[in-house]
């Protein structure tokens, strides 16, 4: 169902109410998402984006109720990614003349997805259209988070079309930030941060300062995904400025995973020790094999200090430490602290596979880590709550 986001701007996106995972299985969708289109009309109409391609029929079906599709004038691709473009074959075997402008890199990559040489117009940063009134201003915004990404800002009503930036996946109705649950958005909002943007954090800082440069007023920021910020806009620009900024809170993390709860153990009694030096601090345990990996990754980033636990199997450690530690090595987390540790029978290598997880991931080390061979006894799981008792001093 579309609506009116103001007297020129539809909505004529699809809500995917269904979804719980994306980028294949790299992301949880817990609460859904929104593929956001909007139609423009002015002297001009002008549709920015489209929808995921599984939803490409339902979406051209329901912009036909909307409007002649030969009535459109021009087409907005702000990014290439198939749940942006998704629904453009579909839509593109009706209006096939209709101008799409985009950056040179998104040519590239709409090419290269479905293979067709449509009506491309390459645009770079200022580039401008007139379309009635009110006039589009393109902002390239490389690997926010694809190198083909941008923005689209529409004089007179002051609306930033911000595509990936400021989003959420994050189904809702009403779909204004104003009328949603704000702790939901606030959770979603961080979540997409971290798990999506967190590599590009100083081109984060370098694009916003680039856009408030250009002293452009903002009254709304419609996001390819989740909520429509209508209420202060700026409040989530105030935020990605914060989180670019090698952002944490006092909080410490530990992540494990057990196969005869000894690391378990481990991890229990080191945040233990943690506490009594540092009692303020917010300190937070996850098995990783049965956490969300995602809400444990925005936790990390949250963090001042992050350890990592994993028993030894096979010379090796387990795999949900593996994948999550491989995760983390591409979020390239800044201004934390790092420590290991972790249960052996044998051989005992998983401290020191997880120390040089953390070199290779140039991450702040603040000792060799600690391991203990069974199932820790009274004495071994008090050597483990004086390292965490150490580890809190170490970094305060």
């Amino acid at each position: 169902m579309s609506f009116k986001v103001n007297d020129k701007i539809t909505w004529v996106g699809i809500k995917d109410w269904e979804l719980r995972e994306f980028h294949g299985d790299e992301y949880s969708t817990n609460r859904g998402t929104s593929y956001n289109s909007y139609l423009i009309r002015d002297e001009k109409t002008v549709l920015i984006d489209t929808a995921w391609r599984p939803f490409a029929k339902e979406y051209v079906e329901k912009l036909k109720k909307e409007i002649d599709l030969k009535e459109i004038d021009y087409i907005i691709a702000n990014h290439g990614e198939i749940d942006h473009s998704g629904a453009l074959p579909e839509l593109m075997r009706e209006i096939p003349d209709t101008p799409i402008y985009c950056t040179k890199a998104a040519t590239k990559s709409i090419k290269g997805h479905y293979h067709e040489d449509w009506n491309f117009v390459e645009v770079k940063t200022g580039d401008e259209l007139n379309i009635g009134e009110s006039k589009l201003i393109f902002v390239e915004a490389k690997m926010l988070h694809w190198p083909d990404s941008m923005f689209t800002y529409m004089t007179n009503d002051n609306i930033l079309f911000s595509n990936d930036a400021f989003g959420q996946h994050y189904a809702a109705d009403p779909m204004f930030n104003d009328l949603v649950n704000q702790e939901e958005l606030y959770q979603e909002s961080i979540k997409y941060y971290a798990n999506i943007l967190t590599p590009f954090s100083p081109l984060v800082t370098k694009k916003i300062n680039e856009v408030l440069d250009f002293n452009l007023p903002v009254d709304m920021i419609c996001t390819s995904h989740g909520v429509i910020w209508r209420d202060n806009p700026i409040q989530i620009i105030e935020k990605y400025l914060e989180w670019a900024d090698n952002y944490q809170e006092n909080q410490i993390t530990l992540v494990y995973d057990s196969m005869w709860h000894g690391t378990r153990r481990m991890a229990e009694a080191i945040a233990e020790g943690i506490k009594e030096v540092q009692r303020d601090t917010r300190v937070k345990l996850y098995n990783a094999a049965k956490s969300d990996k995602n809400d444990i990754l925005t936790e990390v980033f949250k963090s001042k200090a992050v350890l990592i636990g994993s028993s030894t199997i096979n010379n090796g450690i387990l795999h949900s430490i593996a994948g999550l530690l491989e995760m983390m090595k591409g979020m390239k987390f800044k201004n934390k602290k790092f420590a290991s540790f972790g249960s052996y029978g044998w051989s005992g290598e998983g401290v020191k596979i997880i120390n040089e997880q953390f070199k290779e991931a140039k991450y702040d080390i603040v000792n060799d880590g600690i391991k203990e061979l069974w199932n820790p006894d009274d004495k071994q799981i008090e050597r483990c709550k004086e390292f965490g008792v150490k580890f809190a001093k170490d970094i305060s």
